[in-house]
């Protein structure tokens, strides 16, 4: 009797592991727009938000014509065991897509709370790709501007523009931007000997602090943790670290100043930077942890809206490792809490 009890058990546990890592056999469906449809109509028709369908679709306003093939996502409920990432693996959508459909930029779910499935598409990347006619596509992610991505791939803004066909400078998470022939991801690092005078170029340094009013003094000392933190790691990676801690700034948990945030010591004992307790936050800082600080003071935040990171094999914090990962990009992995 005991035996069967345990072979009852097992086999539970097993149905459990199907039931979390099988396909749940979902999928969009394809909607072809007819005269005198609107947006609120067909979002009314499918039970599907008007956001969301111009998530789905990457619809920059409620404009729609008679004869245009809209995707209808697929309402999932999320049950318990489910994340963002099991959830689209176990569609075949992309993370990136799914969080572009329902909005979503962190990755808290509750059991029971309605998401929206589109298309199956494979592991798409969310950064650059190539389209169909073999120029190079971005997709837009958090936090982007057209004034970043044309930095980061040596273009102008109004090269994008006209690329696109764009308007205005309003761009949103999801939009797919064509490059313009000729440009490619600059390595903002890489000439740092043309770079050395950043900190205070007016065509470049000049944007320093102004959405955080910080003083260069502040800025010379975040580019140092950079330097410290991220010296190996990807020109991504060093934004993404300068991201943090302005999130940090930004939080009223944490100090609001980048001195306080950077020194601040827990209890007396627990450093928030080990830069600081080794004393490599002295280290001077680069030009491009320099720019890696301006370009995060000017919005791109590649951490995905982290307040920490961490190198999982240099740390064993419980505590740290307990956190919600946003993203990780070379050695460290990005979280929040």
């Amino acid at each position: 009797m005991k035996g069967k009890k345990r072979y009852i058990r097992y086999g539970s546990f097993l149905l459990a592991l199907l039931v979390m890592f099988l396909p749940v056999l979902v999928s969009a469906q394809n909607y072809q727009v007819r005269p005198g449809d609107s947006l609120y109509l067909i979002s009314r028709r499918f039970n599907v938000p008007t956001d969301t369908l111009k998530n789905t679709n990457n619809l920059g306003s409620n404009m729609i014509y008679p004869g245009q093939t809209l995707t209808i996502p697929t309402a999932y409920k999320v049950r318990p065991g489910d994340s963002l990432y099991l959830i689209g693996t176990r569609n075949g959508i992309s993370l990136s897509s799914l969080r572009t459909t329902n909005n979503i930029w962190h990755n808290y779910l509750e059991v029971g709370q309605t998401l929206y499935l589109p298309s199956a598409q494979g592991n798409t990347n969310p950064g650059s790709g190539s389209s169909s006619s073999g120029g190079q596509v971005y997709t837009v992610r958090t936090n982007d501007s057209l004034y970043l991505i044309a930095k980061r791939y040596g273009t102008t803004i109004q090269a994008l523009k006209t690329a696109n066909k764009l308007s205005s400078d309003f761009i949103y998470p999801g939009q797919v931007l064509t490059i313009p022939t000729g440009a490619g991801p600059s390595n903002p690092g890489g000439n740092s000997g043309n770079n050395g005078n950043t900190g205070n170029n007016g065509s470049t340094g000049g944007n320093y602090g102004n959405k955080y009013n910080l003083s260069q003094t502040e800025i010379q000392l975040l580019a140092r943790l950079v330097r410290a933190e991220a010296e190996g790691e990807s020109y991504e990676g060093q934004v993404a670290v300068a991201a943090s801690v302005l999130n940090r700034l930004n939080d009223p948990r944490y100090p609001n100043t980048i001195s306080q945030i950077i020194y601040q010591v827990d209890q007396g004992i627990y450093y928030q930077y080990s830069p600081v307790m080794d004393g490599r936050i002295n280290l001077p800082p680069t030009a491009s942890t320099l720019k890696a600080v301006q370009d995060a003071i000017n919005g791109w935040d590649p951490s995905s809206g982290a307040i920490g990171f961490y190198n999982p094999a240099k740390t064993t914090n419980r505590w740290v490792r307990s956190q919600p990962v946003t993203t990780q990009i070379g050695n460290h992995v990005f979280f929040r809490n």
